[in-house]
């Protein structure tokens, strides 16, 4: 009976192994080589959620430039990631927001009556002329 109770254990302990703590080490070994490969021009976030761009990497030491003209020395246990290249679908869902905006707009002013003086504020928001929205 106890073998049987043992080998149940160990059966349970090495599935926890495979699902639960083997993945875990692979993704923070993944993470470990990404902040090891940072090079200049990478952007990265640092442990204390400052963005930036390395503007020198050295061995261990790199320099972060967190604003136009303001570097910051650190180490690289000091990144907590590096950002993925920005793309041009940003630009993209950027002008569909635009049009979007646009269409509201138009439905905004058709919801206007005659009898009512619509009044834009700078958030565009309608505001009816009796000063209720």
């Amino acid at each position: 009976m106890n073998g049987g109770i043992l080998i149940i254990l160990v059966l349970v302990l090495g599935v926890m192994y495979v699902v639960m703590i083997r993945p875990q080490r692979q993704r923070q070994a993944d993470q470990q080589r990404t902040i090891d490969t940072a090079d200049v021009g990478d952007d990265v976030m640092t442990t204390g959620g400052i963005y930036g761009t390395i503007v020198e990497a050295e061995g261990d030491d790199v320099v972060v430039e967190i604003a136009k003209g303001v570097n910051v020395h650190m180490t690289r246990r000091a990144i907590a990631g590096v950002l993925p290249p920005e793309e041009d679908e940003d630009e993209d869902e950027e002008a569909n927001l635009d049009e979007d905006d646009s269409d509201s707009d138009e439905a905004d002013e058709a919801s206007v009556t005659d009898d009512e003086e619509a009044v834009r504020s700078t958030a565009g928001d309608a505001v009816s002329g009796d000063g209720h929205r």
